[in-house]
């Protein structure tokens, strides 16, 4: 199978502008995104609406296409995106623009769901380990998933699910494993382009996640599992620690 890696990348954003050419390490955060998922992917292309990515991903040695504004997800950018690059692909994977530590093995991962026919959507999961603080877990920026037992996603949350009838919540996760959401989907790309046409649902709209809307419209989403922890960029905070990881790693 065919695959292309698209990393939708904007300029603007509420808690951390520019988010995609903060240095880190020495190198934007969206050239080390790019370098990562070119060790999996022979297609990497990045997708953004301002002209400064752009130039940048160009001078990194990448692709950047340019793509409208007014999009509302980044797999409407994606899906504009893998229109206007040119290749045909069987599957193409969108990776989070501010993920610089994505991991081979997580995309190797996602790439093997599509060992089955079955298989419209993947994304990845990671478990919470048993001594994990609850507040960790009920952190609503970090979306659970229930799976069925064929590791088809069966909700998506920003509530800690299952609730356990019962249990004090502070045993709750040494007494069953949850799963924390990694934002990483991968789409045959005939399902790409049909889910940019579906309107928003209610439980989307309710939960502010956009896989909902996938879910609400009868696709499976195959779930893939990682252990590796990596590190996402929302705040200027999250930068800084992304820095103290790249020293304290030596990478």
């Amino acid at each position: 199978m065919e695959f292309a890696a698209i990393i939708p990348a904007r300029y603007a954003s509420t808690r951390f502008p520019a988010k995609p050419l903060a240095v880190l390490g020495g190198k934007p955060v969206i050239i080390r995104v790019c370098e990562q998922a070119k060790k999996v992917f022979d297609h990497v292309f990045v997708a953004t609406d301002d002209v400064r990515i752009f130039d940048a991903v160009k001078e990194g040695g990448f692709i950047p296409i340019m793509t409208r504004e007014d999009h509302k997800s980044g797999t409407d950018r994606c899906y504009e995106a893998f229109i206007k690059c040119g290749v045909k692909v069987d599957v193409v994977v969108n990776i989070q623009g501010d993920e610089p530590f994505i991991q081979p093995s997580q995309l190797q991962t996602i790439k093997s769901l599509f060992d089955s026919k079955d298989t419209d959507i993947a994304t990845l999961v990671k478990p919470f380990s048993p001594d994990t603080p609850f507040d960790k877990v009920a952190n609503p920026n970090s979306p659970k998933v229930v799976v069925d037992d064929n590791w088809n996603a069966l909700y998506f949350s920003r509530s800690v699910i299952p609730y356990l009838r019962g249990v004090p919540e502070v045993e709750w996760p040494a007494r069953h494993t949850y799963y924390k959401h990694i934002g990483l989907y991968a789409f045959r790309a005939n399902v790409l382009e049909a889910v940019t046409r579906l309107p928003q649902a209610p439980l989307e709209k309710a939960e502010s996640l956009e896989q909902l809307r996938w879910l609400s419209a009868g696709y499976r989403i195959k779930v893939g599992v990682t252990d590796v922890e990596t590190i996402g960029i929302d705040t200027p905070d999250d930068l800084a620690a992304a820095e103290r990881f790249l020293k304290e790693h030596s990478l």
